[in-house]
């Protein structure tokens, strides 16, 4: 039997009809995905993007988790929506309440969770990394590799081989699923807004950065009395004026890869590049990360004639511009004490 050419005609305006249909269909389906959340009634989690993470492997993470319903259709929207390349990784509070566009906005913004981390005046690089490793935010070695990296080093114009001293202590918001670089990056760039002010009167003071900053982390280290850093940095420069050593026990500790608490006769003796006990002037670098108390005593030092101090046992120091004087106070104050070898004397 012979088909009309209306029939034929009819046949393919059905094909595009249901064509069309089946495209308005999909759309309405893809469209749906995007503004529906998996469950209304989901309750806010914790969900972290680690550092490189693709938009594949997040949305995979998603759906693993039951946040998302289809990790393909949440791929697809994302780089619809330009979003494939502007997640940021971080620790993010994340819902199946929440549609997938939302989340995607969420990652895109960066609206991440931060936690307060106190880095305490005084501490070591050693101890910053242990810290930022407990709170979860970056781990311990690969920390520790980001402040030994020459490369990174010299991109902040510090003279050394660590970033130790430079790591400014203060309180800081990270977010865990940061990389080493970028917290290293925050910490640095806070020393140096903190210190730039004072580069001047470093320059007067005959200091490079480099020795203030170790100078400081000396004085750091020496006293937790802020009246007393004034006082401590001065009975240092005057040692170095008359190119005395400076006899520091947190010196010849810093320099002790295995030190257990106990600080030795053998200990103060042994031959190292920050045992100021054996070498003239400062250490090779700072031992310390100080505050800018520490870093003020230095370029303001007290106007005194003090070599020696000795612990008074209470936190403070007796000061001593002689070292009879001086070793009278030893007598007096650290009598009661194990016998040992006294700072400065």
């Amino acid at each position: 039997m012979m088909v009309g050419p209306g029939s034929h005609r009819r046949s393919i305006l059905l094909g595009i009809g249901l064509c069309f249909v089946l495209v308005m269909f999909l759309a309405f389906g893809f469209g749906y995905y995007a503004v529906t959340p998996k469950d209304r009634t989901g309750q806010p989690r914790i969900f972290l993007v680690r550092n490189g993470a693709s938009l594949k492997e997040v949305a995979a993470e998603l759906q693993d988790k039951g946040l998302i319903s289809n990790k393909y259709l949440f791929i697809l929207w994302g780089r619809i929506l330009g979003y494939s390349k502007q997640i940021k990784a971080g620790e993010y509070q994340i819902s199946a309440s929440m549609t997938p566009v939302r989340i995607l906005a969420t990652f895109a913004k960066g609206t991440i969770l931060t936690h307060m981390v106190t880095v305490p005046e005084g501490y070591t690089m050693a101890q910053i990394a242990h810290l930022l490793s407990e709170k979860g935010i970056v781990q311990e070695k690969d920390f520790l590799r980001v402040c030994r990296d020459p490369k990174i080093i010299s991109k902040y114009g510090i003279e050394g081989a660590t970033l130790e001293g430079y790591l400014y202590p203060d309180s800081y918001q990270f977010s865990r699923g940061l990389s080493p670089e970028k917290v290293v990056d925050v910490m640095v760039h806070r020393f140096w807004q903190m210190v730039t002010p004072y580069i001047d009167r470093a320059k007067e003071q005959g200091l490079s950065v480099k020795q203030m900053v170790t100078l400081a982390s000396i004085v750091e280290k020496e006293t937790g009395l802020a009246k007393e850093r004034p006082l401590i940095a001065s009975v240092f420069l005057n040692r170095l004026k008359r190119k005395m050593k400076l006899e520091s026990d947190p010196t010849v500790i810093y320099g002790l890869p295995d030190f257990n608490g106990n600080l030795t006769r053998k200990d103060l003796a042994k031959k190292t590049p920050y045992n100021t006990y054996v070498i003239r002037g400062l250490p090779p670098g700072p031992i310390a990360n100080p505050g800018i108390d520490s870093i003020r005593a230095v370029l303001y030092p007290a106007n005194t004639t003090y070599l020696y101090f000795v612990s008074k046992n209470d936190g403070s120091h007796y000061f001593s511009s002689t070292l009879k004087e001086h070793n009278r106070a030893v007598l007096l104050y650290q009598k009661h004490r194990p016998k040992r070898h006294q700072n400065r004397s």
